[in-house]
């Protein structure tokens, strides 16, 4: 895992206020907007952390288990995602399951994101989740092409969108990010599975562990990777 911990320039992606304003995907509307990503520059400490590899990936995959949260205040939000570029980069694609705890009980809503576009929700109703659902989640890029697929193998679902994006191709990543910096409790932590980049295990694309601050207070670290070389937990520490 990283112990770097040199700042990533504030003038490359600066942390945007936590807004209550919402999107609507479909026919509904998230509860809030992720704003602001703070991406970038190989940073272990910052709101978001799991395994990066860097290089120009076309694919990047990864399921996991909805956990049970917790809230403990209306600031708390956070998703697990999977995406290409994010580190060393400006711009990001990526899509997962966001839970938004503003009104004071967890929900569970289904978005993606072509940073620094705003993230796009869709409605519970096109896609729920619950705790405990298995998620599975897959980015493809083709040129400037971007296929992103999310799946709730549990319930049945699958939701699918090409948007294009002049990107970097930097790398790509399995993540859990809190754009508040604040962290439900998380039952169990979040296990990720199946994680693989180009087709290949994420344990044979050079990856690199990134810690994830929790309020100054504590940190989330991702735990060593799986003998099957596709799998990793993220657990407060």
């Amino acid at each position: 895992m990283s112990s770097r911990s040199f700042r990533r320039p504030l003038g490359l992606l600066a942390v945007g206020a936590f807004a209550a304003a919402t999107l609507v995907a479909g026919a509904g509307a998230g509860p809030v907007t992720f704003g602001k990503h703070f991406h970038g520059n190989h940073y272990s400490g910052g709101n978001w952390g799991g395994y990066v590899s860097f290089g120009s990936f076309t694919t990047a995959t990864a399921g996991w288990t909805e956990p049970s949260a917790t809230c403990n205040s209306s600031n708390d939000l956070f998703a697990p995602w999977v995406g290409i570029d994010g580190d060393g980069s400006s711009s990001v694609e990526q899509t997962g399951v966001a839970t938004d705890c503003s009104s004071g009980s967890p929900q569970y809503q289904a978005w993606y994101e072509m940073y620094p576009a705003a993230p796009v929700y869709y409605s519970a109703s096109e896609a729920p989740v619950k705790a405990g659902d298995h998620i599975t989640a897959t980015v493809t890029r083709s040129n400037n092409s971007y296929k992103l697929d999310l799946k709730n193998d549990t319930q049945g679902w699958t939701k699918t969108t090409t948007q294009s994006l002049n990107a970097q191709h930097s790398s790509a990543e399995a993540i859990i990010e809190s754009p508040s910096d604040s962290y439900p409790a998380i039952n169990g932590g979040v296990k990720f599975d199946g994680v693989k980049f180009d087709g290949k295990n994420l344990a044979d694309t050079s990856p690199q562990g990134l810690n994830a601050d929790d309020g100054g207070s504590a940190t989330w670290t991702p735990g060593a990777i799986g003998s099957d070389g596709q799998s990793f937990s993220m657990t407060r520490q």
